[in-house]
C-alpha cells in the first residue's frame, strides 16, 4: 500500500516505539513501576515508548503540538495540527503480560481527527487511517460488520476500576445491554477496542470517561471503515466528553436507545 507522507512519519514512529515495548515485555519483573493513581500504573516503557514517538514526530513535523499521556501538553508554532498520542494504551495488561496493549497515535487538525495510527508491537498488528480514505489493518481494507440483529452481536465495554467512574452506572448500562446482546467483552485498551469495532471484530463498543488519546486514532478508524461513532448522551464530541459509543449505524442506534434511558 502506498500511504502518504504523514502517515508513513506515525507508522515509523509507532513502530519504533512498539520494538522499545516488546523488549520490556519480555523484562516485565524488571520494569520499575510507580504508581500514578489507584490501579492506574505507569511504567518505565510507557514513558520511554513516548518520548520515541515524540522525537520522530517532532523530527518530521517540527511545528506541530503534542498531547501525551505521560508528559502532557507540548505547545508546537503550527497552532492548527496536533499530535494526541497514548504511548502505551492498555498499561495494566501491559504490566501483567497480557498482549492486549497499543501505541495510538492520532493527528488533529483545526479541531479534526484527520490521521490514526494505532499497533499492537505483541501481535504486529497495524491499524491505519486517513480522513477520506479508509482503514486498514496490514494493509487489509476494514468495514465495521454488518449485523442488524443486536442478539447476534458481540459488544465490547470499559469496566471502571477502583477509584475510577460511576460503578452504579456502569451495572445498571450493563445489566441492560447483557440482555440483549450475544456477548459482553472488556478487553482493557480503548484504542483496540475501536479497532476490533473497524474490522468488524466487534459489532460494537461502550465507555466512559476516556481521555483524548484513547480514542482520537480510534474513532477515526472506526468511521473510516463505515461505522458511526458518538459520545453516550449528547451531540457533544467524545474527544473532549470522554464518553464513546460505536458500531455500525443500526447498532450504534440501539446501543444509544439503551444506553440514553
Amino acid at each position: 500500500m502506498l500511504y502518504s507522507a504523514t502517515i508513513n512519519v506515525m507508522v515509523k514512529a509507532a513502530r519504533r516505539a512498539g520494538r522499545s515495548l516488546k523488549r520490556d515485555l519480555g523484562e516485565i519483573e524488571h520494569l520499575q513501576v510507580s504508581l500514578k493513581g489507584p490501579a492506574n500504573f505507569v511504567s518505565l516503557a510507557d514513558k520511554r515508548a513516548e518520548e520515541i514517538v515524540y522525537q520522530d514526530l517532532a523530527k518530521a513535523r517540527p511545528g506541530y503540538g503534542f498531547i501525551g499521556e505521560e508528559g502532557g501538553t507540548r505547545e508546537g508554532t503550527d497552532k492548527s495540527h496536533t499530535w494526541i498520542v497514548d504511548p502505551l494504551d492498555g498499561t495494566t495488561n501491559f504490566l501483567h503480560g497480557i498482549p492486549q496493549f497499543a501505541i495510538s497515535i492520532g493527528l488533529v487538525r483545526e479541531g479534526t481527527v484527520i490521521a490514526g495510527v494505532i499497533y499492537n508491537p505483541a501481535n504486529d498488528e497495524l491499524y491505519i487511517a486517513e480522513r477520506g480514505k479508509g482503514a486498514f489493518l496490514n494493509d487489509q481494507r476494514l468495514r465495521v460488520a454488518g449485523r442488524r440483529q443486536l442478539n447476534e452481536c458481540v459488544v465490547a465495554c470499559g469496566l471502571p476500576h477502583i477509584g475510577r467512574g460511576d460503578h452504579e452506572e456502569f451495572r445498571r448500562e450493563m445489566t441492560a445491554i447483557q440482555d440483549r446482546v450475544a456477548g459482553l467483552r472488556r478487553f482493557g485498551a480503548a484504542s483496540l477496542d475501536l479497532a476490533f469495532v473497524a474490522a468488524g471484530r466487534l459489532d460494537g463498543y461502550w465507555e466512559r470517561d476516556l481521555q483524548s488519546w484513547d480514542i482520537a486514532a480510534g474513532m477515526l478508524m472506526v468511521r473510516e471503515a463505515g461505522g458511526t461513532v458518538t459520545d453516550i448522551a449528547t451531540p457533544g464530541d467524545p474527544l473532549v466528553t470522554g464518553h464513546v459509543v460505536c458500531g455500525n449505524e443500526y447498532v450504534h442506534g440501539e446501543l444509544v436507545k439503551i444506553l440514553r434511558r
